[in-house]
């Protein structure tokens, strides 16, 4: 696949992953652990049958540090997806985890004694402003996302105290995520790039994980069988549209993912962090807009904050003014020439 096809794919599959999940949310808010096994398993199953070839294929990166790695992956994933159960609305839960690079540049100065340009320090900060403005303008008017039958009112202390819970699982998911991409890029330099092998153990060794949350999966696995039925067309049978939902959730999913992988091998690291962002960006604005979601001027504060910080820390307007300057600059020795 060309850099150009999974920068294709990345915004295709990425986006309209957010769109199944939102819908998703909206049926049953506590989904999350049902959603992040069904994706694990799909692309584990791809992976044994077309990377590993049923196993014949040995692994080029040690099982050990794959171990080490999923743990954190399997983590950093549980917890986005089961902050949706803590009252954690769509549109704060994609602005927090474009919160990346903040973490991303704390754990580089604590673990690889990192030092950065003002620059660098400057975006930070403005993404962390950003990124608090949203959550206090969010934490004002907190709405249970809880299912919650023959409840009168809802105690606000109580859906309050439920959000810092989402809010603590989703900066817990920012730092370990952040630390799972140091140690990703040690493994890199030291056996080299095989994004689909990655992809293949990363979610193949966290599924016996999902062991000690079977209660909770075969619970959301009753209530997406009960959603109300959907007519599919030519096959005139009827399909719970929340099992609808969660296929075109994995699928996307896989699309997603499998993208960004092979970015990562395609292009630099700057290239890979614009794209994830832009698209973040545009699944944003895309939640906001389709689902009518809750959004201040506050919020289009914030989010500005957190976007114009990353475009500055990923340097995007230096490398334009030079890929501008080269060509004229080169033009002009012609002619002294």
């Amino acid at each position: 696949m060309s850099a150009a096809m999974a920068i294709v794919m990345v915004f295709v599959g990425c986006c309209s992953n957010v769109v199944f999940l939102e819908l998703l949310v909206k049926v049953d808010p506590g989904s999350g652990n049902l959603i992040t096994f069904l994706q694990f398993l799909f692309i584990a199953l791809e992976g044994f049958l077309f990377t590993s070839k049923c196993g014949t294929v040995k692994p080029r990166i040690g099982l050990k540090d794959y171990t080490i790695l999923v743990a954190m992956f399997f983590v950093a994933s549980v917890c986005n997806n089961y902050a949706f159960d803590f009252n954690i609305p769509m549109p704060l839960h994609m602005i927090f985890r474009a919160g990346s690079l903040i973490a991303n540049m704390i754990m580089g100065i604590i673990i690889l004694r990192k030092r950065y340009a003002f620059s660098k320090y400057l975006s930070v900060g403005m993404i962390t402003l950003g990124i608090v403005v949203c959550t206090i303008v969010s934490g004002k008017d907190v709405k249970s996302t809880q299912v919650v039958e023959n409840a009168e009112e809802e105690d606000p202390v109580q859906v309050f105290f439920w959000w810092t819970v989402g809010i603590t699982l989703l900066t817990l998911a920012l730092f370990v995520s952040a630390r799972m991409g140091l140690y990703q890029e040690v493994l890199y330099k030291r056996y080299g790039k095989h994004p689909k092998e990655a992809l293949f153990y990363t979610h193949l060794l966290p599924l016996p994980f999902f062991l000690i949350l079977t209660t909770n999966i075969w619970e959301h696995i009753k209530l997406a069988n009960a959603s109300p039925l959907y007519d599919v067309p030519l096959l005139n049978i009827g399909v719970p549209i929340t099992w609808l939902y969660l296929l075109g959730n994995v699928l996307t999913q896989y699309v997603c993912i499998s993208s960004v992988y092979v970015l990562t091998t395609e292009c630099s690291s700057l290239t890979v962090t614009l794209v994830v962002t832009l698209r973040k960006f545009v699944s944003l604005l895309f939640s906001i807009v389709y689902f009518n979601n809750p959004f201040t001027i506050y919020h289009w504060i914030g989010t500005l904050l957190v976007f114009t910080g990353t475009i500055i820390f990923t340097e995007v307007v230096d490398k334009v003014r030079q890929a501008v300057a080269g060509p004229a600059k080169a033009q002009v020795e012609k002619k002294v020439d």
